[in-house]
């Protein structure tokens, strides 16, 4: 089994395969507009524009399961996106990446890349009170911590890194242009 088993409802309705993606790289993530980390989607799109023309793809999946970041319906979301960060990528329909209804595509990809910490950022340093209020146990589980947890999947579909929000963009770029270039 590999990411491209799965399949995902597109943010308007319809069903997509992730074997539509085969041979891409892919850096799946867990988004939401009214969170501290939002302001990753203008990085994420800088991103997706400098690698896109060499197989690379973002799969942005909203959710709304750490505090209510991620208000309002798929299109709400989706517009919101598009006018505010401009995102040209594909972004799926909003889910819960943690729990009983979890997306099977997350339960996989936390199977695959286990949780290893949050960094020693700013940012990691004060987020362990924010995440203690969604999930209590939350340094002895893989489950995602917060919005914009990223996977960095190879173009065999192997999950090949995951990135906490708290480590920041530099080193999501590293991976993906060393990934595009293998």
């Amino acid at each position: 089994m590999n990411i491209y088993d799965f399949k995902a409802k597109a943010q308007d309705g319809s069903d997509v395969s992730l074997g539509d993606y085969k041979g891409d790289v892919l850096l799946i993530v867990n988004t939401a507009t009214g969170c501290g980390f939002t302001p990753q989607y203008k990085e994420l799109e800088a991103l997706y524009e400098k690698f896109h023309d060499k197989k690379f793809e973002i799969l942005d999946f909203p959710c709304n399961q750490f505090l209510g970041q991620a208000p309002g319906t798929d299109s709400e979301i989706h517009s919101f996106c598009t006018l505010k960060y401009n995102t040209q990528f594909p972004q799926f329909s909003k889910i819960e990446v943690n729990g009983e209804n979890q997306d099977p595509i997350f339960a996989y990809l936390k199977e695959q890349a286990p949780f290893k910490g949050l960094g020693d950022s700013d940012a990691a340093k004060m987020m362990p009170q924010y995440i203690a209020k969604v999930d209590p146990d939350w340094q002895n589980n893989d489950n995602i911590k917060w919005n914009f947890t990223k996977f960095l999947v190879n173009r065999d579909g192997d999950v090949i890194a995951r990135f906490e929000p708290t480590e920041g963009m530099d080193p999501v770029n590293a991976a993906v242009e060393k990934a595009v270039a293998e």
